[in-house]
């Protein structure tokens, strides 16, 4: 699907505070002046290690959370502006689909009342349109209709997956957030959520964003990258131009720690400096460059700007200012 002009998803300087506990009125910054923009038709992956802020990105992009600065844009329309009311029916345009899929479904409903949950609270059909909807949702994930009477605890964690990705597609959004889909599944089973994933993508005409730690597990299925560190994007490129050779330190070391299947590749050219990595978020200077084995001085003192190389691909370091 080609690429429109106007993005479908807007993120402009957001920012989002929390309280840092065991010091009153302190706050920990998690996200730090984030800007991006989704086209529709993309798949859109944001990358980087634990705590860096990609699942509270996501949240924020979906109002699932208030951001405590910045605007979030859905097809043009500020979500800050919206009223309750308004917000709710426009959720139906986006969805998003939970890291661990037990914990998201409802222990106490069976499948078939996980899926038609979404279509009565938003007043959708008679209960045959329901009924046909339902069954339709489960052929799309390839779940069999025997499964359609049995509760969470009864399945896989594949198939548990699955039905929080149809409960996503139940009332046809037109973007789709997945947080971590993959990380709490057998590795077996993690290539089939993926390839079910852009199957869907086909299917639905959706625009997905995908977030993982794992580069490996959005190499075959993402469009552009974002690269997150320490609640700031510091790289985004075309995945094409990105996997042939990152610009940031830290996106060279992530692709070096891709697992891969030839054994002639030659070793990591890079590491990060552990010895000396903060505990906390780093407060002044470039958040990468205790761990940075390419950091200059300047590094300690200013933070880079994003600094656009070529068309669609930006990087925040001063190797590139």
């Amino acid at each position: 699907m080609p690429m429109m002009d106007t993005p479908l998803l807007r993120v402009r300087a957001l920012c989002k505070d929390f309280p840092y506990r065991g010091f009153w009125g302190q706050s920990i910054r998690v996200l730090d002046g984030i800007s991006m923009e989704v086209h529709s038709g993309e798949i859109r992956a944001i990358v980087g290690e634990s705590g860096s802020g990609k699942t509270t990105l996501a949240r924020c992009c979906l109002r699932l959370i208030e951001p405590s600065g910045g605007t979030v844009e859905f097809d043009g329309q500020d979500l800050a502006l919206l009223n309750p009311g308004a917000l709710r029916a426009k959720r139906r345009e986006f969805q998003m689909v939970f890291q661990d899929p037990f914990a998201s479904l409802n222990p106490a409903m069976t499948v078939e009342e996980i899926l038609r949950e979404p279509l009565q609270i938003h007043n959708i059909g008679t209960r045959e349109f329901q009924d046909r909807r339902i069954r339709e949702l489960m052929n799309d994930v390839s779940l069999n209709e025997s499964l359609i009477k049995r509760r969470p605890a009864q399945l896989s964690g594949g198939q548990q997956q699955r039905v929080g990705i149809a409960r996503g597609l139940a009332l046809r959004p037109r973007l789709l957030v997945a947080d971590e889909p993959v990380s709490a599944l057998d590795v077996s089973v993690q290539a089939q959520i993926l390839n079910l994933l852009a199957n869907l993508k086909k299917r639905y005409g959706l625009t997905l964003i995908l977030i993982s730690h794992s580069l490996y597990a959005v190499h075959y299925l993402c469009t552009t990258i974002s690269v997150m560190y320490q609640g700031r994007i510091i790289e985004e490129a075309p995945a094409a131009t990105f996997f042939k050779g990152p610009r940031h330190p830290y996106s060279r070391i992530l692709l070096d720690a891709m697992p891969v299947l030839d054994l002639t590749k030659p070793n990591p050219t890079g590491t990060l400096k552990t010895a000396d990595a903060p505990v906390l978020r780093v407060r002044q200077g470039c958040a990468f460059h205790p761990r940075c084995p390419q950091a200059f001085a300047i590094c300690r003192d200013r933070v880079p700007l994003p600094a656009e190389i070529n068309p669609g691909e930006r990087v925040a370091c001063f190797l590139y200012g």
